[in-house]
């Protein structure tokens, strides 16, 4: 079942790890540790912005969703961070489930879309949205017209013979980019087919990169022909000038609700509420097309990026959010897909 999300515009990128002092140190001085999943350059200023604001001095560790959740588990008797911020909303719903973060209400929620906020109901106040974008694919225009293949529109299209060794996207053990690639198969396409259709695709796969927004560099790059990632990671590089077209799936194809939560048992509470409260404002919202990252705001006062693409030209799935972000779901599509793609010969 698809239908139009009707945000009217869309917008992460490149890999990196930025640590910003010592989290030891910024606890014991109650200031506020930030984990960090989106693009670096995005994150940045984001600190820049809040220690400039409120006077507190952060320190930020910048790594995917999926590393991001796997280590604040791991860090679940002696936690590290204080606020989780960024990255796609199924490895925070996963870790809402788990007991890992805590339960929060902003003042600043009446301002919200709808979609945020029922992000906040389903992990009864745990986790809340504060950006969304649509999954796709980009192809390198330079590359296609030299190796003579046929432009590909459809998911469909990237099974072709052509383009063996020529398609690159993220691990979705690591990535929420590639989890919600996974979890968009097997709602598009019913789990038995979508698990045949990456087997095949995997024949075409060059990499499986750490970090969602990798293949649109590597597009961008000319390292790959085709790269899978969120069309906000396209546009971002297209922007800057690759000679890259981005592709919304003609099939139909799902989206993502970034998020954040605050860490369970984190160290600078209050602190953490002060940066939860303040990233969700307009003023925070909009520094995000200043970083080249185009997704659309949760926040209904901040301006929509005009190079975002249009979201009434996308035939957008009925996402199941609750479902494939429960922790048993994604469990079990993980494990699948390690046993019967990653894992495979081609």
């Amino acid at each position: 079942m698809t239908r139009n999300l009707t945000l009217s515009a869309l917008g992460g990128l490149f890999v990196g790890t930025a640590v910003l002092a010592f989290p030891s140190m910024a606890q014991a001085q109650g200031q506020l540790t930030v984990y960090c999943s989106v693009q670096e350059e995005w994150c940045r200023p984001m600190v820049e912005a809040f220690e400039k604001d409120t006077g507190i001095k952060v320190s930020m560790t910048r790594k995917s969703s999926g590393e991001t959740y796997a280590q604040i588990k791991a860090e679940a008797s002696n936690p590290k961070g204080d606020v989780w911020w960024g990255g796609t909303g199924d490895p925070h719903m996963q870790a809402a489930e788990e007991g890992l973060t805590e339960e929060y209400k902003s003042p600043n929620m009446a301002n919200l879309q709808d979609w945020a906020v029922k992000q906040w109901s389903q992990t009864k106040g745990r986790t809340i949205g504060i950006y969304s974008g649509a999954l796709g694919f980009a192809y390198n225009t330079k590359l296609i017209a030299s190796k003579g293949i046929p432009e590909p529109k459809c998911w469909a299209d990237l099974l072709d013979p052509k383009l063996k060794d020529e398609v690159q996207v993220a691990d979705p053990n690591s990535s929420g980019t590639s989890y919600t690639m996974l979890a968009t198969l097997v709602q598009l396409m019913g789990e038995d087919k979508a698990f045949d259709y990456m087997k095949k695709l995997h024949k075409n796969i060059n990499q499986y990169t750490k970090s969602g927004a990798a293949p649109a560099k590597a597009t961008s790059l000319g390292e790959t022909t085709v790269g899978i990632a969120f069309l906000h990671d396209h546009v971002t590089m297209i922007v800057e000038g690759a000679p890259m077209k981005a592709v919304a799936p003609c099939e139909g194809t799902g989206y993502e609700i970034g998020s954040m939560s605050i860490i369970k048992g984190a160290k600078n509470l209050e602190n953490a509420k002060k940066w939860y409260d303040w990233a969700l404002t307009p003023k925070a919202q909009a520094m995000a097309a200043a970083a080249r990252s185009y997704q659309v705001p949760s926040n209904k006062d901040t301006p929509i990026p005009p190079q975002s693409p249009k979201m009434a030209d996308i035939k957008l799935i009925d996402f199941d959010f609750a479902k494939y972000g429960s922790s048993a779901e994604r469990k079990r599509l993980l494990a699948k897909w390690d046993a019967e793609v990653k894992n495979q010969p081609k």
